[in-house]
């Protein structure tokens, strides 16, 4: 075992069982969450040179439900006993499916819940679903504070395999304290008659009259074959392809993690070596709120990553649905709420794509030379609720590593009377809106350029003056400013701003500092009033990157406990210690997402809504890296080169078409 792999079963179960027996932890508690404590950099590099094992650590919050208590833990599972045990005052652990599973359980049967659904015509319980949401501090109710609380949607199917979230129950939600599942109060806002409405996407639940309005011929198959088997290799949670190496890690809370990404380059300074690109890439943090004020969506700002948990919404991916080709999948393994192991078959994906041209010239002379790019894809896939989110981290053959993240699943709905207004979102349906919503991802990357001790570049496109040396006004010049203190930064359009993380300890053959930078595509601004209770929470979204010194403990940017909070103990807390952060181990922070202003064609179920961004070679190569790609199998390619290095089987030829049509 590595000392950066996941926690097995056995050791969710021994970290439950020590607390269980040094200070009582099990009935009436619930484990919140239980992850691995990833060694020091050190005792890993020690480990993979000199085979020492660092002690297995594992960290645990636990809740007590009736003092309504949280607490943190650390347990030694080397030698199994505990080594902090620690009361967290003024807290909310983060919510457990158990909990959202239970809340709907408890609430369904309550006489109340009934009558009051009763009054609204609905009587068959089996097709109501009740959605539990946490609160924020700025709007939980003065009357239950001190309480572990939850919010609920009720939805209504129109059938037993129908959609939920197209049947909701407007202006009616229900309070709930969670530790005790009491029923506290029911809202009943407003009713409005339910419209007919088209929210089906099951083939078989979609009205004929739709399905005959298709005019799509039915698709040809695409099947991505490679009979000598993939191009990569995993050892446990070790991949490595066309040079690249990494470490694949999961918890409860990011989900999947990324760790010791290193290139091998056969062309480095001081010779053949795997470089290090990142310690660690991972996203810390996912805020979605909706932007409209009215009683159905008011509470409605979601913390996907700190109040609920990658890790926990993380689904099984399948062959020919969520990948495709020769595909390898790594297993995860998390808790209940109970401590109690369980297995996620097929949590990651690993396979190579075709992507295109990598690089090609046609020359004057007739010569030709074109090579296709491939690329590795690490992906996970995770439900939360109505959306879904799909991860895919990409690394190509010319350096390039691209992160990209797809939205999709069901939108949030409302339904409103005939002449209502519904400034807050679109009509996506026939008296039926979809909220205006935002999703902010938080990106962690402790990056390692060649090394640990990086400064992070404002780089900036300037324009040069007119002057004698530039009379036509053509010149642009490019001004690169490190950034000397932990802080924020922001994307500005006019200048093209880009951020290097530059080792500058570690220069090309060219002589200059090799570095990688991050192209921030899919920047969106927060707008926000900065005094909004949403934004006080978050405030990590009113800056594109921050910038601090790599800190262990520091991994959550809006705080560890972000349930019920109602300011963010993250970031802008971290920053105020002004610690520099020039050719240091450094963090850099970055702030993308999905500014969702809704539509019909995102309705009843949505079409993946894709955003990315890149991490750059600058410099790290001192060349094109990807000269010493193969041509591909197709003579007509590369007819510069002998024919008999293109000579292959029909077999050959088909796995490359297929390839290509991928």
């Amino acid at each position: 075992m590595h000392p950066l792999d996941p926690l097995a079963a056995e050791e969710f179960s021994g970290a439950s069982a020590i607390l269980a027996r040094e200070h009582g932890v099990g009935a009436g508690w619930r484990f919140a969450s239980i992850e691995l404590v990833e060694p020091p950099r050190q005792l890993i590099t020690d480990f993979e040179q000199t085979g020492t094992v660092p002690e297995r650590l594992a960290r645990l919050v636990v809740l007590h439900r009736a003092e309504n208590a949280t607490y943190t833990a650390v347990v030694s599972l080397t030698n199994d006993r505990v080594l902090e045990f620690t009361h967290v005052p003024g807290v909310q652990a983060n919510f457990t499916v158990d909990e959202w599973e239970e809340a709907d359980a408890a609430l369904r049967v309550h006489p109340d819940v009934i009558a009051a659904l009763a009054q609204r015509g609905i009587t068959n319980l089996d097709l109501v679903f009740i959605d539990t949401w946490t609160y924020g501090d700025a709007v939980i109710p003065d009357q239950y504070r001190g309480r572990r609380l939850g919010w609920s949607d009720i939805w209504v199917r129109a059938s037993t395999d129908g959609n939920p979230y197209a049947g909701p129950v407007n202006g009616l939600h229900l309070v709930i304290d969670v530790n005790t599942m009491e029923l506290l109060e029911i809202e009943d806002s407003f009713t409005v008659e339910t419209p007919e409405i088209m929210g089906e996407y099951v083939p078989h639940l979609v009205p004929e009259r739709i399905r005959a309005q298709s005019v799509r011929p039915p698709r040809k198959p695409l099947d991505i074959a490679q009979p000598e088997g993939a191009g990569f290799s995993i050892d446990g949670h070790l991949i490595q392809w066309q040079g690249w190496s990494m470490r694949v890690g999961f918890n409860y809370r990011e989900g999947m993690t990324l760790h010791r990404v290193g290139y091998r380059d056969g062309a480095a300074v001081g010779g053949e070596r795997v470089r290090p690109v990142a310690n660690r890439l991972s996203f810390s943090e996912m805020i979605v709120p909706y932007r409209d004020p009215s009683v159905d969506h008011f509470r409605r700002t979601a913390f996907d990553i700190g109040e609920w948990g990658l890790g926990f919404m993380t689904t099984s991916l399948e062959l020919g649905c969520d990948c495709l080709g020769e595909v390898q999948y790594i297993d995860a393994v998390l808790h209940n709420s109970a401590g109690e192991p369980y297995k996620i078959p097929n949590a990651f994906c690993v396979h190579e794509e075709d992507n295109g041209v990598l690089w090609k010239h046609v020359d004057h002379n007739g010569n030709v030379e074109v090579r296709r790019m491939r690329r590795l894809v690490v992906s996970f896939h995770v439900t939360v609720a109505n959306y879904e989110y799909l991860v895919y981290w990409r690394f190509y053959e010319d350096g390039n590593i691209e992160c990209e993240v797809r939205a999709t699943g069901i939108m949030v709905v409302t339904h409103i009377k005939e002449g209502q207004l519904h400034p807050n979102g679109p009509l996506v349906d026939n008296l039926t809106y979809a909220p205006i919503h935002q999703h902010f991802i938080v990106a962690r990357m402790d990056l390692d350029i060649d090394g640990s001790d990086n400064t992070v570049f404002r780089s900036e496109t300037h324009i040069q003056p007119t002057n004698a040396d530039n009379p036509h006004g053509l010149g642009l010049i490019q001004v690169n400013t490190p950034i000397e203190q932990e802080g924020f930064d922001d994307f500005d359009w006019n200048t093209q701003r880009t951020w290097k993380v530059v080792n500058e300890n570690s220069l090309n053959g060219l002589g200059t500092a090799v570095s990688y930078k991050l192209v921030p595509s899919a920047a969106i601004p927060s707008l926000f009033d900065p005094t909004a209770p949403a934004f006080q929470r978050a405030q990590v979204i009113g800056h594109t990157v921050w910038v601090t010194p790599s800190d262990e403990t520091e991994r959550w940017p809006c705080g560890e406990f972000v349930n019920q909070s109602s300011v963010d103990h993250g970031l802008p807390e971290w920053i105020q210690a002004e610690r520099p952060v020039r050719n240091t181990d450094v963090v850099l922070w970055y702030v993308f997402g999905i500014h969702h202003v809704t539509r019909p064609e995102d309705w009843p179920i949505m079409p993946s809504d894709t955003v990315a961004f890149w991490l750059k070679p600058v410099g790290f190569f001192d060349r094109n890296p990807s000269l010493d790609v193969a041509p591909s199998m197709s003579t007509h390619c590369a007819p510069g080169h002998d024919q008999a290095s293109h000579d292959h089987t029909e077999h050959d030829h088909s796995q490359h078409h297929q390839e290509v049509a991928e």
